[in-house]
């Protein structure tokens, strides 16, 4: 197979080439303001196999978030205008740093665990 072919000079515009592991699964991205508590919500409806958060629909290649941060607020800043959420054909996925994979579940920075366990009602704390 053929290595994928970018189509702009910046990869963070061309199309996502992710695929799941397992043929048998589906991959869908979502977006959210608060990646640890949209994280930890989907881990716990049944049939989710693998969750992984993480940057898209930006501009810089593999963003992290510090930059990303900084570039919203620039932005807001710069144009004296509220961010808004666009809904848009999701782009390059960059997966976000470790430390931010199942944070919640982890104990995120106060060290309460969260449950990730399938059918769980427990209520989402999305703090660090």
């Amino acid at each position: 197979m053929a290595a994928p072919t970018t189509t702009t000079n910046n990869p963070a515009f061309d199309p996502d080439l992710d695929k799941p592991d397992d043929p048998t699964h589906e991959l869908a991205q979502f977006g959210g303001g608060c990646f640890w508590g949209v994280e930890i919500a989907f881990q716990r409806v049944p049939g989710v196999a693998k969750t992984e958060v993480g940057y898209s629909q930006g501009h810089l290649p593999d963003p992290d978030y510090r930059a990303e941060s900084k570039e919203a607020k620039q932005s807001e800043l710069k144009e004296g205008k509220k961010v808004v959420t666009e809904i848009l054909p999701a782009k390059r996925f960059y997966r976000a740093e470790e430390y931010h994979q199942q944070y919640l579940e982890k104990g995120g920075g106060r060290g309460n665990r969260q449950s990730a366990a399938k059918g769980c009602n427990d209520p989402i704390r999305c703090y660090g």
